[in-house]
């Protein structure tokens, strides 16, 4: 697989159990937006501390999500990306909502995302983050690692043809309990041929 040109970054900020799962199977994410009372827990800094959420998301233009985090999101008090251009791929869901483009395919992904102009794309939901990794499309991965083993759902990584290098770029751990780390995609064969 080689590194495409392209003129956004594919960004990726997620919350997961320790054990890898990023819903219950039937979707839910109680455990990660109303957890249990639980022990204290150490916080942990590193030299450069993990941009949050409110840091992360007036970065971006764009989000790719699949149709279950879009059915997720409709669940929520109000529309939270009135300002994004939001592409959902799915091959089944009819169009209809005007806040969206429904793409078919990652190759209707991304002609869409070109089309419009994408700098800073968020991709969203298991299924899909999986799908642009497998592609090169990912160039940075925040997650969150929440202090509990649900021990069964929708997982986070699936299947890659090859190991995938990351550089850490960022950590810290809060008195929730969650770890914090933001990896960059580490591709050395493109930084050679960018260096020439």
């Amino acid at each position: 697989m080689t590194h495409q040109r392209r003129n956004w970054t594919g960004r990726v900020f997620i919350g997961a159990s320790l054990d890898g799962f990023i819903a219950r199977p039937d979707g839910e994410i109680d455990w990660l937006t109303d957890p249990l009372p639980g022990p204290q827990h150490a916080t942990v800094t590193s030299s450069t501390e993990v941009a949050g959420w409110d840091t992360f998301f007036p970065s971006i233009d764009h989000l790719v999500m699949g149709r279950g985090t879009y059915e997720k999101v409709l669940t929520f008090d109000g529309w939270p990306y009135a300002d994004k251009k939001v592409i959902v791929m799915s091959t089944t869901l009819e169009p209809g909502d005007d806040r969206i483009t429904i793409v078919r395919s990652l190759d209707g992904a991304q002609r869409a995302l070109a089309e419009s102009g994408a700098q800073q794309v968020y991709v969203d939901g298991g299924k899909v983050i999986q799908e642009f990794l497998r592609a090169d499309l990912i160039d940075e991965i925040s997650v969150g690692w929440a202090p509990v083993l649900i021990g069964n759902g929708l997982p986070l990584f699936g299947h890659l043809d090859h190991d995938l290098q990351l550089s850490l770029v960022a950590t810290n751990a809060g008195t929730s309990g969650m770890v914090h780390a933001t990896y960059a995609i580490h591709r050395p064969q493109a930084q050679k041929k960018d260096s020439k």
